[in-house]
């Protein structure tokens, strides 16, 4: 096939893991004018609502198929119902059938289980493996649930990896902590969720071994910390 794309917010980390034959469409008319098949991947708000009706089922070709594995609600599915009727969507293949969806004619229904293909569950194990593994040995955290992302380059250097509550002088108390210890601070990350934040503290140059065990027991006595980690 000839990929084209619509991504209004596009991460540079995603555009960078793009193949260079993806084609870029300026908005999302010229996509639905121009696919045969359209893949849909997009969360459901106040804006994304029934964004396939009969409206936009007009720019697109006639016989276009249409796969939604994001969320049921973005289907005017009377529209969608009256295009399956008169040829103009030629297949709708959903993750998200019920009995109104179950009885329109060229529907391919997929019981909620659109991303269980077996590459994907591969991927899965494969990039929750590789992201735990740089959580233990660099303390940066990506994709987690309940953690903010944070992330700072790993230089091999001392690192203080610290959980906390996110109330203020909070990362003051944990740098004062390494300073008294005569350390340097060579860069830092601070990232929030909530009422919780994650610190990264990098030190600079070399650190006596002796001292990690009496500076970590000095972060944990800090009101507010949860959990410390030095690398």
């Amino acid at each position: 096939m000839d990929v084209i794309g619509f991504d209004p917010f596009i991460s540079v980390d995603t555009a960078w893991n793009l193949s260079r034959n993806v084609q870029r469409a300026m908005t999302i008319e010229e996509l639905f004018a121009e696919s045969d098949y359209i893949t849909v991947h997009v969360p459901l708000t106040d804006d994304t609502k029934g964004m396939f009706n009969q409206e936009t089922f007009s720019i697109m070709k006639p016989g276009v198929h249409i796969l939604n594995f994001s969320r049921g609600e973005l289907v005017n599915e009377n529209d969608m119902q009256a295009a399956l009727e008169s040829g103009k969507v030629g297949k709708f293949i959903t993750d998200f059938p019920n009995e109104n969806v179950l009885k329109m004619k060229n529907v391919v229904p997929i019981p909620h289980l659109g991303a269980s293909t077996l590459e994907s569950e591969e991927n899965c194990a494969i990039m929750a493996a590789r992201q735990l593994k740089n959580f233990l040995e660099t303390g940066n955290i990506k994709n987690s649930v309940n953690f903010p992302n944070t992330s700072l380059p790993y230089t091999g250097n001392r690192r203080v990896a610290t959980f906390h509550e996110n109330v203020p002088n909070m990362v003051g108390q944990i740098t004062l902590a390494v300073s008294s210890f005569n350390l340097n601070i060579a860069d830092m990350v601070n990232r929030s969720r909530g009422g919780y934040a994650y610190t990264i503290i990098d030190i600079d140059g070399e650190v006596n071994g002796d001292i990690i065990p009496a500076l970590e027991e000095q972060i944990k006595q800090i009101e507010g910390i949860v959990t410390t980690r030095i690398i």
